[in-house]
């Protein structure tokens, strides 16, 4: 049921030391043990449910990124919030690439890809997650897959999204080669992260929501991901905040953390952490774009 992991998933070291446990707080109420590697500094869940067992940890109607349900007030507030920053990501990417063709890795429910859709760009999902798998076909016309093999070897994307997603991903070092293998030459992976030195991390410790076990099984720092990137041949050219993520994962963190919706107190801490990130750069979840 569980694999215990020898190497570091980024770097391969055999060494690490422990840093935390935390609890699930969303499906199953146990307690997963993370660990840092010596060596890159990644932060990941060890030991961890085996792939074909992590399903089971996602089957809870408050995932709203595979109900698209707005079934509590934080997943309400969200909802309403995803306009705006949907608009912001589609920005983002015309930023470094005015239209083309693109995949989002992770696409969920799909909104994200309709409102690229509804910009002209030619629009590709990968979703494994068959009940939000559906919904997002509902909402597009492009092709949308369960695994990133079955794209015909003559497409390749522009741009490769992946938001709030690498932290999922069993096999790391693998799915990171097989999405640079469908990138054109030139064309960029932007990816989106929790960032583990936040302020709002800092602030709630083992109770933080964007620990999220054992649905994320690695948490970052800028240094850890860039590290990563580099392994993969990326190369970094741009790191950028993710504002509204304070607000939302402090939402989380303080009913984890007091038992109560904690809404008043979670804005508060989540207006602490974008204050101290405008002088230190760290984020609640920091967007990194790649090129290849």
């Amino acid at each position: 049921m569980y694999e215990r992991l020898e190497n570091c998933p980024s770097c391969q070291h055999p060494q690490f030391d422990n840093y935390l446990i935390c609890e699930d707080h969303t499906v199953s109420h146990e307690s997963f043990a993370l660990v840092k590697c010596t060596k890159c500094e990644l932060v990941f869940t060890n030991p961890r449910p085996r792939a074909g067992e992590l399903h089971k940890y996602y089957q809870s109607e408050t995932y709203i990124s595979h109900t698209d349900k707005a079934n509590s007030l934080v997943n309400t507030i969200y909802k309403l919030v995803r306009v705006y920053t949907l608009a912001q990501k589609r920005n983002l990417v015309k930023g470094f690439k005015a239209n083309g063709t693109i995949l989002d890795y992770g696409c969920g429910t799909g909104d994200f890809l309709r409102s690229m859709q509804n910009k002209s760009w030619s629009t590709f999902g990968l979703e494994p997650n068959t009940d939000a798998q559906e919904i997002a076909k509902q909402k597009n016309t492009g092709s949308i897959v369960s695994n990133i093999s079955e794209f015909s070897a003559d497409i390749s994307f522009d741009v490769v999204t992946a938001w709030h997603v690498l932290e999922h991903i069993a096999d790391l070092r693998e799915t990171l080669k097989s999405i640079r293998k469908k990138i054109a030459k030139g064309g960029y992976l932007i990816v989106a992260v929790p960032n583990l030195n936040s302020y709002d991390a800092s602030t709630y410790a083992e109770k933080w929501a964007a620990y999220d076990v054992p649905r994320h099984l690695y948490h970052f720092t800028q240094a850890s991901l860039q590290n990563l990137a580099e392994k993969a041949k990326f190369k970094l050219v741009a790191t950028l905040p993710m504002k509204f993520d304070s607000y939302y994962v402090s939402m989380l963190s303080e009913k984890y953390y007091s038992g109560k919706s904690g809404l008043v107190q979670g804005l508060l801490t989540g207006i602490r952490s974008n204050i101290s990130a405008n002088k230190t750069g760290e984020y609640s979840s920091l967007i990194y774009v790649l090129k290849k």
